[in-house]
Order: structure tokens, then sequence, then C-alpha cells
């Protein structure tokens, strides 16, 4: 049995890791940034959490430090904050940009600034998420594949540093997935379409499909990857698949 942390709980994919993890045993401290979502998370899933601003260094520290001093020890920790927005640059403004940077980067690095500050002696996983946008050069996804693209930057750079320390840096980087954030994108048939037929395996992704690996990685048994951004994303990354037409 291991101790982690989740932030950003409520979202489609946290909820689905920290489901996977209570089934295993395990115990979680978790995060979110809505009242409502935290009480829900915390009596479905009898874990401990709170309130999070995640892009708040300062406090996501804490908030580390708080499930640290709960446990003992924390094991690894998964950050599932993020955004969507699906824009060509000459259409996206500086605020959004800021937005998206914000969401996905900011946060990501400020878990990992958090990890390395207060896991040094007990080493552990850090998991954070990706999206094959930031490789696959998809249109109108400049924004998004920017900030993920940063996080596998991230991801490499901190295996590196804290190597010594034993703490492991991953990152999966999953496809277009069914969650609250892409139901605009999925709800109309024609675009849902494409969007299937640009992953190879002819599916969207499921919260569940990316969250069984995010708890691979989080496991201690599986100690020896680190510095790796994983597709799970039905080979939209990577593969190029027939016409299904």
């Amino acid at each position: 049995m291991a101790n982690f942390i989740i932030f950003a709980a409520s979202s489609g994919i946290g909820s689905q890791l920290a489901s996977i993890l209570i089934a295993k045993g395990h115990k979680l401290f978790i995060t979110t940034r809505k009242g409502d979502d935290l009480a829900k998370l915390k009596q479905e899933f009898g874990a401990e959490g709170q309130l999070l601003d995640i892009s708040n260094f300062e406090e996501t520290e804490k908030a580390l430090l708080a499930a640290k001093n709960l446990f003992g020890e924390v094991h690894g920790v998964a950050c599932c904050a993020g955004s969507l927005l699906l824009k060509s640059a000459h259409l996206t403004t500086r605020q959004q940009f800021n937005d998206v940077i914000e969401a996905s980067l900011a946060t990501a690095f400020s878990v990992t600034r958090a990890a390395g500050k207060h896991m040094a002696q007990s080493g552990g996983s850090v998991v954070l998420v990706s999206s094959a946008a930031a490789s696959a050069g998809l249109a109108n996804h400049e924004a998004i594949a920017a900030a993920k693209a940063g996080i596998n930057g991230l991801v490499l750079s901190a295996a590196a540093s804290y190597a010594s320390s034993n703490i492991r840096f991953n990152a999966v980087a999953p496809g277009l997935t069914e969650t609250k954030m892409t139901a605009a994108l999925t709800a109309n048939d024609a675009a849902r379409k494409v969007s299937e037929s640009m992953h190879a395996l002819g599916r969207l992704g499921t919260p569940a499909d990316v969250a069984r690996m995010m708890a691979f990685l989080l496991a201690p048994e599986n100690n020896w990857i680190t510095g790796q951004i994983i597709g799970v994303d039905g080979g939209l990354g990577s593969v190029r698949p027939k016409s299904r037409v």
C-alpha cells in the first residue's frame, strides 16, 4: 500500500486515477479548485484533501507538505490539471495564451518544484499530463501544443536533476480523450468521426485509458522508469492509419 497525492482530482482523468488507486488499496490526498468537487470526492474516496490553485507555487508546496504530514511519506504525485484551446495562433489573444500556459505548464512546474523540494529524502514518482499535440503537429493547437511541449521538456530536465534523489519524472501524452473538457468537440457526429479517423485504433480515448498508465508509472514497483513521455493516444502521435472510408 502506498500514499499518493492527486492534484486536480476532479478532472475526468484525475477522478478515474483516484478510483484506480483506491481500488488497489492505496491512500489518497486530493486537491480541487471547487469546494463542491472536493466534498464529493472526499466522500466518494474516503480521502483527505484541500482546495488549491495549483499554479500558486507556495500553496502547492503546502498541500504536498500536508499530505506528507498526514501519511508520514508520499510515494507518488500526479498532476492532472490542464485546459483546451483550439485556435490558430493569429486568432489567439494574449490572455487566452496566458490562461493555457497557466493551466497546463505553470501547474506542472508548480508540482515539480514542490516534489523536488519535499520528496528528496524518500524519493518517489511524479506523473504529469502532456498531449499528443506536443509532437504531432495538429492544426489549431498552437497554444496547447506550446504548453504541453513545455511539459515534455520539464519532465526530461527534472528527471535528470532529481535522479540522485530517486525522484522519477514521467508524463502521459493522451490523444483526444472523452471528458467534460472535450465534450464540445465530441458532441457533433461529423466532428467526432473526423477525430476518430485521426487515431489509428479508430476511437477516442477514455479517462480510464490514460489513468491506467498513470497508475502504472506511480507504482513503486515500476521504479526503473524515468524521463519518459508515454503516448496513450490510440496512435495519434506516431501512426498514420489507412483511411477507414
